[in-house]
């Protein structure tokens, strides 16, 4: 299945994804998710509420079905309890120097946060700071991961089953900020810098999440271009480790790593413009894609 948040009223909704439909789950079946965070709730409830979705999937003609094209779609996660990135995960990306800086694969996992109040949808803008604040705002080109079942200290070969879903994610990073101190939080979490979407496919429709073609693109040019199956640390080693430190909750989401052909590594620099338009796209998943705008306030 295919799950989004999606708004057309006051309020977001949850929708079935259905090729060019939506179908709002809210509508159809009104007694089935709670109000507050209904996203959470299905994931957290999945198995319970699962073959109350299916069949409104197999309904002929749903009653409620909209367009997909005149909605707008939020995060699939709108307030995710937890933004976990890793960085160095690609070799590729390792051996591009980033602004001038040579670095090695790193022995350890390499974690960050990225604050909930940066998570921006799959299509909204992508709010570029003040040039007096910085002027190098890049992209990356990312899988997704959204936890479905709390867990905590699990094996890798456990961590499959703690999946819910995936996603095509932008991990925006602002360089200089993130190049300042050696914890990439403030670099990594400004305002709308973590869009992620379209949508959520569920796990069960992913056979290999290590064997996706993942792109970004900027103005139509193709700047990154590989392979999930190139990651460094594979995401069932990713879910492992972090849940040995903290306990990983139904909604959380996981950024897995980017590729070689971040603007930071091009020779000049080419960071994002007000005006810029960057899109990310991996195989099964579908793509986002976001106007680069100045920050007015």
């Amino acid at each position: 299945m295919q799950l989004c948040t999606f708004q057309t009223g006051d309020q977001p909704e949850v929708g079935l994804v259905h090729e060019e439909w939506v179908l709002p789950v809210q509508r159809a079946l009104p007694q089935l998710l709670r109000p507050h965070e209904p996203m959470l709730d299905l994931i957290a409830r999945w198995d319970s509420v699962q073959p109350a979705l299916q069949g409104l999937l197999d309904l002929p003609d749903p009653e409620h079905k909209l367009r997909r094209d005149v909605l707008r779609l939020h995060a699939p996660v709108p307030r995710p309890g937890k933004v976990l990135g890793i960085g160095l995960n690609y070799l590729d990306h390792i051996n591009e120097k980033i602004i001038g800086e040579v670095r090695t694969a790193p022995e350890h996992q390499v974690w960050f946060s990225k604050a909930t109040t940066a998570v921006n949808g799959p299509f909204d803008p992508i709010v570029l700071p003040p040039e007096s604040v910085s002027t190098m705002t890049d992209y990356e080109a990312e899988l997704v991961v959204v936890i479905g079942r709390r867990c905590k200290r699990v094996t890798p070969e456990q961590a499959p089953a703690f999946v819910f879903g995936y996603c095509v994610g932008n991990d925006v990073s602002v360089r200089d900020w993130q190049k300042r101190t050696s914890q990439w939080t403030l670099g990594k979490g400004f305002d709308t810098h973590a869009p992620f979407g379209p949508w959520i496919t569920t796990s069960d429709e992913v056979p290999d999440p290590h064997a996706l073609n993942l792109r970004g693109l900027v103005n139509g040019e193709e700047r990154q271009s590989s392979n999930t199956g190139l990651m460094i640390f594979k995401i069932w080693d990713q879910i492992s480790v972090l849940s040995q430190a903290m306990t990983l909750e139904p909604g959380d989401v996981i950024y897995t790593g980017t590729c070689s052909g971040v603007g930071a590594g091009m020779t000049p620099p080419q960071f994002l413009k007000p005006g810029d338009h960057v899109r990310i796209e991996v195989d099964q998943l579908g793509a986002i894609e976001a106007l680069c705008t100045a920050d007015l306030a």
